[in-house]
């Protein structure tokens, strides 16, 4: 199995796998640029992973402020449930939502992974006729 020619951003060569048919990995092959544009920029519109965990965070402090106020008689207990049950459901749509990004990325690189097998899968047939 060849190496990719590409050079990384330290300088140093890549050492990931070429694409078959190819002298470079899926990226650095110029022929890939668009499609890795448009998944960086929806990376960048997705915020990443850190600020869905930034979030779980804040929401957990706030509960735990909830639950100091509730034990220090500062909020009544029906108000607390009222306003935990609400911050639950947030947290659930925000874990929600990384799963669902997750779950994208994957579906993504297995189509990736399926190309490059059917495409090295075509080249070996055509080697045997």
């Amino acid at each position: 199995m060849n190496l990719c020619s590409g050079i990384k951003a330290d300088g140093g060569r890549c050492q990931a796998p070429a694409i078959t048919g190819s002298m470079y990995c899926v990226g650095h092959d110029p022929a890939r640029v668009a499609e890795r544009r448009r998944r960086s920029s929806k990376a960048g519109r997705a915020g990443g992973r850190g600020r869905a965990s930034a979030e779980l965070k804040r929401l957990q402090h706030r509960l735990e402020e909830l639950a100091d106020q509730v034990l220090e008689g500062e909020i009544e207990r029906g108000d607390a449930a009222i306003a935990g049950q609400l911050l639950g459901g947030a947290r659930a749509c925000i874990r929600d939502g990384m799963a669902a990004k997750e779950q994208e990325e994957l579906i993504e690189r297995l189509e990736a992974l399926e190309q490059a097998e059917e495409q090295r899968m075509q080249e070996r047939r055509g080697f045997g006729a």
